[in-house]
């Protein structure tokens, strides 16, 4: 120990000179490069010059419209610094202080250009000034270590040796507990305190005296009590730092210290596989410093608690649920004053668009007993915060009330308010005043609606005007300001105000707020009839009786006429939905009988009777697809199955009815008469309904029309989801329809099967849906997203095609946890340029909202907007088909140009009706029913039976 003092024996005189000589090298260097620059001055650096000159003072500008900017302050400075504007650098970085916390990579770069700058003893002050700002702002190990090895420069001052030993001492309890870097600073203390014993230890070969014996004892003691403390704290690579004890010390090291490290050991490596998770976590880390801060939570030690959560918090600055977690556990466990207010100031400085930090900051403020004038200001800071809800600001005006309110003295009544108790009071009504002229000019003009609909800051300020001040009078006219804005004809409103006058007004305006009451009230009206009977019958004479009976029947009686009118109403539009949906239904019949006689009648073919009579009764259907069915918002069937519905598509066969005797389905597409090979023809699905189990079932839609073989095909798809029992394809006239319905041997495998909705199938997105029938559950609904206010997901818009989900959570994870993307697809799988982004909570998807908005991708502007989807209107909804061709002209069931000739008519000329007049039609003449004799006659020819062979008579004539 002894050799180490001679070696570094000049060690504390080379800490002393080290920031003057760094303060000479730069200035030399400035000034050589000065001169280089000077001699080497061209045409582009001028140019340079100016370009960057003109975008700092357009960034200037900018901020002067918009001070909460970040990106363009951090932009300012970074220019600022390298044009060497140093007086201008020096005032952007204040501002920018002052609106945020500044990372440890601005502070780093600010406190190390200041240090450079100062050159004379009595600017060191301003340099620690800086360093004491910049610890407000995060815990970071750098920066007290740069502060320490700072003020080293200055020991040689009065004082100085003992201020670097406080400064030492400071930096141990901010982040001596850092598990990864908190030895740092440890190791930088030691080799402080080694350079010192250096200075103390006596010449070799001289005897020290009594003076300079106790020095060098007590500075040794110094060194192996920081060796002691070091040992018992848990940190990485702790065994490095126990060898280097035992080399040091002469004496070894005592069995105490050593029973101190090996618990300290213990808990290191208890911790161990949280750092080890941390250190290969990608950024943020939220989730893994949410599991290191449940486990340290357990433990219970204060110190590692908060040391965790500012190294947290140090990455995650932007999270307002984890300052959120910060400020409680501070507020409900350690309860220490000045912690616990520069916790809450630094949250809300980091997250000022968050009301609850604000609410809870003045909160803290009232406990530990700010005065009044600082809790003001936090509240005036809070309102130019700049929130994204009204009602964020309808809340933030409540706890400031209620903390005016907790001012007030009423223990005495207003009366005998004293002086100071009535100045509170007074300004509690003007503050009452300010917040709701507040809530009508400020808040409405941004959002459009006042935040508080209720009125619910007037009913505070109505029930202590009449508690405390016994003041009914203001209380009624705030009830009725309350009932002017919209709130008449709620019930819970009169009920509301009916209770503060029972409370403390009197009979007369009881029975004036029932009576109203009675009048106003649209949704409860039986309600408040029956507590204005109730409170007669309590209160009121035989007269008072009688006026509060004929009072109530009056209005229930009314009220059952307007229900009667809105119901006969909803039944009228009801019917005619009804209506309009039979007539398209026989339109669309009619059409399809056309276009039947057009394919079933040629001429030339013979048909023989038994083929005849086998089309009259099965021939109407025979070459019709069957019946699309519209399901939840008719994408392609997808909204589950049921039984009747299946059954009409596949146990039926391919027409949707049961083919008679001896007559053998035929695939589709194949021609009448043709050959069809054994191992062609076309088989029903599951003929035994029985055998179907839907909760076993996944019914699967929007597949390709020209896929090759379904069957095989999906159960390969669907075989690792759990065994296949069958795969039931549903085909129509011209081949499969691109729906089908997959059964599983157990219900287990239909979790698995709902996993894979939308998997891109042969370019299309493929749906999986659960199979329910809806004629037992018609109530049931598939569409799986939400079309209410979803403030934890955001909505994007305006999209490039070509973006993919790995290039919009590169976008966005900056912001928050991403839970979940979507982009939005049509049916054949391309995107439309719109995406949902689902963030762990509200917090992160306003800040997304606010930095996202406006941003340019690939050149394409981004809206981004809290996600909020628009209610599904009747139309989607299941069961309702729009009655849109029920509303077309007759005329126009054959096209926009009516009855062509191309369009071949399967009755004889023979039996056409014959009619006395004609109209010109564009592409023919179109006949025209009249009355008369021809007409009947004409009637009867047509339901006259014919024979078949008055038919072959009627065809072949010429």
């Amino acid at each position: 120990m002894a050799a180490t003092g001679d070696a570094d024996e000049t060690q504390l005189q080379e800490m002393e000179e080290e920031a003057v000589m760094e303060n000479e090298m730069d200035s030399d260097e400035e000034e050589g490069l000065g001169i280089e620059n000077s001699d080497d001055e061209t045409d582009n650096s001028s140019e340079d010059e100016k370009e960057n000159e003109a975008e700092i003072q357009r960034l200037e500008e900018q901020l002067s419209i918009n001070a909460f900017d970040y990106n363009c302050h951090v932009d300012l400075i970074k220019l600022l610094r390298q044009e060497g504007e140093l007086p201008r650098l020096r005032k952007a970085r204040q501002k920018m202080s002052e609106l945020f916390p500044l990372t440890e990579e601005i502070w780093l770069d600010w406190l190390k250009d200041e240090i450079h700058l100062t050159e004379e003893e009595p600017n060191r002050e301003k340099v620690y000034e800086l360093f004491e700002t910049a610890m407000k702002d995060y815990i970071c190990p750098e920066i007290w270590v740069e502060y320490a090895q700072y003020s080293i420069g200055g020991m040689g001052l009065p004082g100085g040796i003992e201020k670097v030993r406080s400064i030492f001492e400071r930096a141990l309890t901010a982040v001596g507990l850092h598990m990864t870097k908190g030895a740092t600073v440890w190791e930088a203390y030691r080799e402080f305190e080694n350079a010192i014993l250096a200075t103390v230890q006596p010449p070799p070969g001289s005897v020290p005296t009594r003076e300079q014996q106790e020095l060098l004892n007590a500075q040794l003691e110094r060194i192996h009590t920081l060796f002691r403390r070091q040992l018992s704290i848990p940190l990485m690579d702790m065994d490095g730092t126990y060898a280097e004890y035992e080399e040091w010390s002469d004496q070894g090291v005592s069995d105490t210290v050593s029973q101190k490290y090996k618990g300290a050991l213990q808990e290191m490596e208890k911790s161990k596989p949280y750092e080890e998770t941390l250190m290969i976590a990608e950024p943020p880390k939220l989730a893994e410093y949410q599991t290191y801060i449940d486990y340290e939570q357990k433990e219970g030690d204060p110190a590692r608690i908060q040391i965790i959560f500012e190294r947290a918090l140090s990455e995650n600055c932007l999270v307002p649920d984890m300052w959120a977690k910060y400020t409680k556990y501070l507020d409900r466990q350690l309860k220490i004053k000045d912690l616990v207010l520069s916790s809450h100031d630094r949250a809300v400085r980091n997250c000022p668009w968050t009301m609850g930090l604000w609410k809870n900051y003045l909160l803290a403020l009232e406990r530990h007993g700010a005065d009044h004038h600082t809790i003001s200001d936090v509240f005036e800071r809070a309102l130019n915060a700049g929130f994204i809800q009204a009602t964020d600001y309808v809340n933030i005006w409540e706890a400031y009330l209620d903390y005016l309110r907790r001012r007030v003295d009423f223990s005495k009544g207003e009366s005998t308010l004293t002086l100071e108790s009535s100045r509170e009071l007074e300004e509690l009504r003007a503050a009452f005043t300010r917040s709701l002229d507040y809530m009508k000019q400020d808040v409405e003009e941004r959002f459009s609606e006042s935040g508080d609909p209720s009125c619910t800051i007037m009913q505070v300020w109505a029930k202590i005007e009449a508690l405390h001040c016994k003041n009914m009078q203001k209380a009624r006219e705030l009830w009725d300001s309350i009932m002017t804005k919209g709130n008449a004809k709620f019930a819970n409103m009169w009920l509301e105000y009916y209770n503060l006058e029972r409370s403390y007004g009197d009979a007369l305006h009881c029975r004036k707020a029932l009576h109203r009451a009675v009048q106003c009230t649209s949704d409860y009206p039986e309600h408040v009839c029956e507590v204005l009977l109730t409170f007669e019958r309590v209160e009121g004479s035989l007269e008072d009786w009688d006026a509060a009976v004929q009072k109530t029947e009056t209005r229930l009686n009314r009220v059952n006429e307007q229900r009667a009118k809105v119901t006969e109403k909803e039944a009228h539009v009801a019917r005619q939905v009804e209506e309009k949906t039979e007539q398209r239904r026989r339109a669309k019949a009619d059409k399809k009988n056309q276009k039947k006689g057009q394919k079933g009648s040629r001429p030339g073919e013979k048909r023989k009777a038994e083929d005849k009579d086998y089309e009259d009764e099965w021939g109407e259907e025979s070459e019709q697809p069957p019946k699309r069915h519209r399901r939840e918002g008719d994408q392609g069937f997808r909204g589950g199955c049921g039984g009747a519905e299946e059954f009409m598509g596949t146990e039926s066969g391919l027409f949707g009815r049961r083919a008679p005797p001896g007559r053998r389905q035929e695939p589709p597409g194949t021609k009448r008469g043709q050959q069809v090979a054994p191992a062609t023809v076309w088989k029903t699905q599951e003929d035994d309904p029985e055998l179907r189990k839907d909760d076993c079932s996944v019914f699967i839609s929007n597949l390709a029309f020209t896929m090759e073989d379904p069957e095989k095909r999906l159960k390969q798809l669907f075989e690792p989801c759990g065994p296949v029992q069958s795969v039931r394809p549903v085909y129509a006239a011209k081949g499969f329809r691109g729906y089908c319905y997959v059964q599983f041997e157990g219900k287990a495998s239909v979790v698995e099967a709902l996993k894979m909705d939308r998997q891109e199938v042969e370019g299309r997105p493929m749906f999986v849906s659960p199979c329910v029938d809806k004629n037992k559950n018609p109530d049931f609904k598939v569409f799986k997203y939400n079309t209410n206010l979803e403030k934890h997901k955001i909505f994007i818009s305006g999209l490039p095609f070509s973006c993919t989900k790995e290039q919009l959570e590169e976008l966005c994870k900056v912001h928050g946890t991403i839970k979940d993307i979507r982009l939005v697809t049509n049916r054949s799988g391309k995107p439309k340029g719109l995406a949902y982004v689902e963030f762990g909570d509200e917090a992160q998807a306003s800040q997304a909202v606010l930095k996202l908005d406006g941003t340019v991708l690939q050149e394409h502007t981004l809206s981004v907007a809290i996600s909020n989807p628009p209610r599904r209107n009747t139309a989607d909804k299941p069961g309702f088909s729009r009655p849109m061709g029920a509303m077309m002209p007759r005329s126009m069931v054959y096209g926009s140009r009516g009855k062509g000739r191309t369009q071949l008519s399967l009755l004889p000329r023979s039996l056409h009706r014959q009619t006395g007049s004609e109209s010109k039609a564009e592409n023919g003449t179109a006949p025209k029913p009249t009355g008369g004799a021809s007409g009947d006659a004409g009637i009867k020819a047509q339901t006259k039976p014919l024979s078949n062979s008055d038919f072959a008579k009627m065809l072949f004539k010429k």
